[in-house]
């Protein structure tokens, strides 16, 4: 009886790189070089000098944090407001069952005018939305 031989190791590669290539930078031409590969997110600096040396599309991807963040923000606002719309309906059906009519209608002319003024806040953050996004996100 002949035992099986296993085959133990990696996987030999399809198109393994075998080739090498060196080359010096001076200070200026390095610090341009690694500006270059941290703008560029690719993983190692054989891929991005293969794809300059290629003319590959290198994507080049800025994202500003604190834009982000004001955005964020300003989205977070306009979520507030809904929310805060549920609990108006939920406060005009409680006037309505646990007050007489004439001091829910007192109750509800109070609850109009935070109404009105909440509203102006609502237009003015979704025209700073509108603007924010034709300023920065569209480019």
């Amino acid at each position: 009886m002949k035992k099986k031989q296993i085959k133990k190791g990696r996987k030999p590669k399809e198109n393994p790189l075998v080739y090498r290539y060196v080359f010096r930078l001076n200070a200026e031409e390095n610090a341009q070089f690694l500006k270059q590969f941290d703008v560029s997110e690719v993983l190692t600096k054989a891929e991005f000098i293969r794809a300059i040396l290629f003319e590959r599309e290198i994507r080049v991807v800025k994202i500003d944090k604190s834009a982000h963040d004001f955005y964020a923000k300003l989205t977070d606002i306009h979520s507030q407001i809904r929310a805060v719309g549920v609990n108006y309906n939920q406060a005009v059906k409680a006037l309505h069952t646990n007050f007489t009519k004439k001091r829910a209608q007192f109750l509800l002319l109070k609850l109009e005018k935070y109404t009105v003024a909440l509203i102006a806040i609502l237009e003015k953050n979704t025209c700073l939305i509108k603007n924010f996004e034709e300023q920065w996100l569209r480019k």
